[in-house]
């Protein structure tokens, strides 16, 4: 065991460790090149097609989402152009609205100035009605009292209708035109 550690000493005949023998180093040169040459008509080829096809995949790769990109830019063109045509369509549709509406204002004022003038007309075609209503009702109201009025002051008896009439008209008559009389004699700033 001891002789293992003995420093390896060399002699002339022996060889170096770091250069090889002739037959050593020409059967070493043959081996690496059938080895060489297997690995080169084996080998490369395999791994040039390995190569390749992970180029192609990767070009296809990048050719995909090239177009996935232009795809999407093309969505998202389209989606914009989509968005301006609706904003686009919400304003008209805005317009029309309010155009409506001004049109649907405008016939409801009419149609409202039109009830209030029929409303206004039938008012006062009322009211015409009831002033001559009011007016023969005191006409006859009035007449009566004229007529008893004067049959207590004459003393007798006015039962006859056209006598009755007549005095009545005369009476409403001198009523009338004292009113009026009255009416010219106030001053214009007087009246009510």
């Amino acid at each position: 065991m001891l002789t293992a550690f003995v420093p390896f000493v060399q002699t002339a005949e022996e060889h170096s460790l770091l250069i090889p023998s002739l037959p050593d180093l020409l059967w070493g040169g043959l081996a690496f090149a059938v080895v060489l040459v297997a690995f080169i008509w084996k080998i490369v080829p395999r791994m040039n097609a390995a190569l390749d096809a992970r180029t192609d995949a990767i070009a296809g790769g990048l050719k995909k989402a090239e177009e996935a990109q232009a795809g999407a830019q093309q969505a998202l063109e389209q989606y914009n152009a989509q968005l301006a045509e609706a904003r686009a369509e919400a304003g008209r549709i805005r317009d029309q609205a309010r155009e409506d509406a001004k049109k649907i204002r405008a016939e409801l004022v009419e149609q409202a100035q039109s009830d209030a003038a029929r409303i206004v007309t039938n008012a006062q075609a009322q009211i015409e009605a009831e002033r001559s209503a009011a007016l023969t009702s005191l006409h006859t109201e009035v007449g009566s009292l004229a007529l008893g009025l004067a049959s207590s002051v004459i003393g007798e008896s006015l039962n006859d209708d056209k006598r009755s009439a007549a005095i009545v008209d005369r009476f409403l008559a001198d009523l009338e035109t004292v009113d009026a009389a009255a009416a010219q004699a106030r001053p214009a700033g007087a009246r009510r």
